[in-house]
């Protein structure tokens, strides 16, 4: 069977894969945060267009799926993890890391990689998630975490090392997480049935105004926040409906 590698959406995720790559080799080699952050933000900006040329080009294929789930563990998975790496060598801490439990609470930090290759692997077979991801899709935590590199570099946000383990701990959990989180594909331009995802953008409009570049982890936390609670409610909704259907029979 012949197998068409050289695609425009299979170029676009080797470019999403190429920017990882670059953001991995500006954290760790360079400490260059604030380059890691735009080098992640371009690596999301190509895997956005490769789904939307695919389907538009109709060139789906089982291939491009399995690449493009490799190039978003390295510049979703790997880059974030690495910005936290970094971050970790000069964050300040309570409770005086040293020897041993330095070099294991820094490496400790890369489970942010290994949760998003299983968040990415259960993606892949999980036909459920067309309409709602289950668990916190990767580029948003690499966004987050490349976020808090960026503000770091520019003086604008100081986090302790306690702060960097609990960051990599809730991050590892929400990417594998049974809560359901609202995508932000709009079913046509009307209102009724994109009620959420229009005001979620009107929200993330005003946050950017506000705070610019610091509105992204605030915007992160903000879809985890409002994504839990919508999940909350529809499951004690049905419970509640399963209850009264068992009190009626």
């Amino acid at each position: 069977m012949k197998i068409k590698l050289i695609t425009i959406p299979n170029l676009l995720t080797l470019s999403n894969l190429m920017c990882g790559c670059l953001a991995v080799e500006a954290a760790l080699v360079r400490s260059d945060l604030g380059a890691a952050f735009w080098l992640i933000v371009a690596a999301a900006v190509f895997d956005f267009f490769d789904g939307f040329a695919a389907r538009l080009l109709r060139r789906t294929s089982p291939i491009g799926v399995e690449l493009d789930s490799l190039a978003d563990d390295i510049s979703f998975g790997l880059a974030p993890a690495a910005v936290l790496f970094t971050l970790w060598a000069d964050a300040p801490s309570a409770f005086g890391w040293s020897g041993g439990a330095d070099v294991l609470g820094r490496y400790a930090l890369f489970a942010v990689a290994a949760f998003s290759a299983l968040r990415l692997a259960r993606f892949n077979v999980d036909t459920s998630q067309q309409t709602e991801f289950m668990g916190l899709p990767v580029p948003a935590s690499a966004l987050f975490c490349a976020s808090l590199g960026m503000l770091a570099a520019a003086g604008k946000l100081v986090v302790c090392k306690e702060a960097l383990l609990l960051t990599a701990a809730a991050l590892s959990w929400l990417l594998v997480s049974p809560i359901r989180m609202f995508t932000l594909k709009f079913h046509g331009f009307g209102w009724r049935g994109n009620e959420l995802r229009y005001l979620f953008l009107a929200a993330c409009a005003v946050a950017v105004a506000l705070l610019r570049l610091g509105a992204v982890p605030v915007v992160v936390v903000s879809y985890a926040v409002v994504s839990a609670v919508r999940w909350l409610a529809m499951r004690k909704r049905r419970v509640g409906g399963a209850d009264a259907e068992r009190r009626i029979f």
